[in-house]
């Protein structure tokens, strides 16, 4: 990565799906996004053309498959207004180019930067960025994430990149198409990245309202301290243990704070010692890249496990508690936030939930993370 550049936004753009089509197809698409900073700022794109981390069991995607054969027809930066409603500020778009060029032919599995690009964004506007994009084949093609967004985003057939107005685009429900790494140019202090799943990403909490721990942990400190969030939603420990797309994006850390394991022993079903295998081998990794890096481990969250799932969680935390892996510098105790006072603290405490049957943190839960972190930390 450049060093002169650090994550522009909260939100996660990490990929955790693959398009899949028929046959070829033409498609644009605008996401608005909140930055760290207002006012003129100058950008620079990143994109890893592979999946990050697995979906469900990996039957469609799973960590490190690479993404296909497709060219970018156009892509755009604009100011987005206050409110996200698909169309963009009359005259701010600016084009956003590759070694020069409009467009681009992305090959599979490439990693690529794009040129900078200069734009103002007033305070409290969106950045609203645009690209159209076809696809060179039928099959997998375009890694995304899929999730309940956390952004607003529109897409329509055709390429529209460079149309101001929403005609023609429909909101998308849970497509996040855009580039990995949304950087602006900044001298920062350090890198810290967040690496984790979905209560990482922030999924289930308000979009647009960057509410969850992570945004808010941000938004509380210095903007020469730069912040990557790479969670994913449905991601385990596993994925990153297999040192592939997601991993490269966190060896890009100068100080990061792991919270896996939940989809480890939930979705995966896997047993403690497995978990703490994958999580020693992350920070393994990590240290041997860069041994000044600063490793903070989190207890695996608060998901109302029971059973055989409840006592492998429990073992897991009580060893990150007395005993974590080598190389880790700092334990941080989410668990402890979000549990239920004992002998129930393997539950969710119930004001923290989305809903009574939905376990992953919302907003409130988000705001006690974060001042918990931040007193701590």
């Amino acid at each position: 990565m450049h060093n002169d550049y650090t994550s522009a936004t909260i939100l996660s753009t990490v990929t955790n799906f693959i398009m899949n089509h028929d046959k070829p197809f033409t498609h644009t698409y605008r996401t608005y996004i909140r930055l760290r900073e207002s006012g003129p700022q100058t950008l620079h794109f990143w994109h890893s053309n592979a999946v990050d981390s697995t979906w469900d069991m990996g039957q469609i995607a799973a960590a490190s498959d690479l993404g296909g054969k497709w060219r970018i027809e156009a892509a755009f930066v604009a100011d987005g207004g206050m409110e996200p409603k698909g169309d963009v500020v009359k005259g701010s778009q600016v084009p956003l180019t590759f070694d020069g060029n409009i467009s681009k032919i992305v090959q599979s599995g490439e990693k690529f930067w794009s040129d900078e690009v200069q734009i103002d964004i007033p305070a409290g506007h969106f950045l609203a960025f645009t690209w159209s994009i076809t696809t060179m084949s039928s099959g997998k093609t375009i890694p995304f994430n899929t999730e309940t967004l956390l952004a607003t985003v529109y897409d329509a057939p055709g390429i529209l990149a460079d149309q101001e107005s929403s005609n023609s685009y429909q909101e998308s429900e849970n497509q996040l198409v855009v580039p990995t790494f949304i950087g602006y140019k900044k001298q920062v202090e350090k890198q810290l990245i967040f690496l984790g799943d979905s209560i990482t990403q922030g999924v289930r909490t308000a979009k647009d309202q960057y509410e969850y721990w992570v945004a808010r942990i941000a938004a509380e400190l210095p903007t020469t301290t730069g912040v990557w969030n790479i969670g994913s939603g449905w991601a385990r420990a596993y994925d990153a243990a297999t040192d592939g797309a997601w991993l490269y994006k966190a060896k890009q850390a100068d100080e990061i704070v792991i919270v896996l394991g939940v989809n480890d022993l939930g979705t995966a079903n896997r047993i403690a010692t497995q978990l703490m295998t994958d999580l020693t081998t992350i920070i393994s990794t990590l240290k041997i890249n860069n041994p000044l890096i600063n490793i903070i481990l989190c207890t695996v969250p608060t998901f109302n496990f029971t059973d055989e799932q409840e006592k492998a969680w429990r073992k897991v935390n009580d060893q990150i508690r007395t005993k974590p892996p080598i190389g880790v510098d700092r334990v941080f105790d989410i668990a402890e936030v979000l549990s239920q006072d004992a002998p129930n603290d393997h539950q969710l405490k119930p004001e923290y939930m989305t809903n009574m049957y939905d376990p992953h943190p919302n907003g409130i839960a988000g705001k006690a993370i974060a001042e918990a972190f931040l007193a701590w930390y």
